[in-house]
């Protein structure tokens, strides 16, 4: 059971990994606050946003931070899946030479999917094992991959000639879709200061893997009242239009809801966030934080929310209003 220490300590590294990063990136507060939120939970994050906002910088930072093995994966429509995954390559020894695996790039803690959606399917498949089993099977031996271990992937919003949209299968293997937003004046100012005048500090290392670990073992202790977990399980529940009690909202707009990894992502990464928050228990407002990021990749809207104007933020917002009180 947590100590009001154990919650103390958890908040005051929590905090130092965060600024930490906070040297080397401007802005995207909330950008940094969801992907700390999946590390420590455990999970993977897709962050979506156009070119040149930092999502490679912010990833590679992290992994400094954090002292972490890092790769990094520019998807590209030729890119084949042994490529990712490492495959057997025969060896010449003085017995006359056997095969040896040679690991991909998949084995390190922290993976960068570049421009994931880039990759065609069969490559984009080779994903789903590392990021749901965190093992990766070549000819027939099944091999773990490195602890902590997460997949951030990156996709471009704009350019979408060429490129294979993540099937429903693996966008609900990660835990947050993050939405990068682009930089106001004042964080572009800081921005080109720290780059084209070389006026900011560099990042250290503040934790390990061993770490990350602890503060997720601590998290996974945080209690959680029923009414909290029933108003989670009823906000995922209400993204299903084929339910007799759905909202209208979700009658007439959602195509289909999201699956019940979308309530497991709700409780684990609320979970981290009241600690962070430095209190003992899960709150609604940490359902209603990590809500968007949870949920709007985990359902797909129908032609008359094209047509309306409608949107997955719209919807969820409108969900989180009715479902959660306060």
């Amino acid at each position: 059971m947590n100590t009001k220490q154990d919650i103390e300590n958890f908040a005051v590294q929590y905090g130092k990994i965060r600024d930490e990063i906070g040297k080397e990136m401007v802005g995207q507060e909330n950008v940094v606050e969801h992907l700390l939120l999946a590390v420590v939970a455990g999970g993977n994050v897709l962050l979506e946003g156009v070119p040149g906002l930092g999502k490679t910088h912010l990833v590679r930072t992290l992994s400094k931070v954090l002292d972490l093995s890092f790769s990094r994966i520019q998807f590209t429509p030729d890119l084949m899946p042994a490529d990712v995954t490492g495959t057997n390559i025969f060896v010449k020894t003085e017995a006359g030479g056997e095969f040896r695996f040679q690991p991909g790039p998949l084995f390190a803690s922290i993976v960068l999917a570049d421009e994931i959606n880039r990759a065609t399917p069969k490559t984009q498949s080779a994903l789903l094992e590392a990021m749901q089993e965190q093992a990766v099977t070549v000819a027939g031996e099944t091999r773990p991959l490195p602890q902590p271990y997460f997949v951030l992937a990156t996709q471009n919003p704009i350019e979408q000639e060429g490129t294979y949209p993540l099937p429903e299968a693996q966008l609900d293997r990660f835990l947050f879709k993050v939405i990068v937003p682009f930089p106001t004046l004042e964080e572009l100012s800081g921005i080109v200061d720290r780059t084209v005048k070389d006026q900011g500090s560099r990042a250290e290392k503040i934790a390990g893997g061993g770490e990350i670990l602890a503060l997720r073992d601590v998290a996974r202790q945080v209690p959680i009242a029923p009414s909290v977990q029933e108003a989670a399980l009823r906000l995922v529940l209400a993204t299903h239009p084929e339910t007799a009690d759905a909202p209208e909202i979700t009658k007439k707009y959602v195509r289909f809801g999201a699956s019940p990894r979308g309530a497991q992502a709700l409780l684990a990464t609320a979970r981290v966030r009241a600690l962070n928050q430095g209190r003992f228990n899960v709150a609604f407002d940490d359902l209603r934080f990590v809500a968007p990021a949870c949920l709007r990749h985990r359902m797909a809207l129908n032609f008359e929310a094209l047509t309306d104007g409608v949107d997955t933020e719209r919807v969820i917002a409108e969900l989180m209003i009715r479902v959660l009180p306060g």
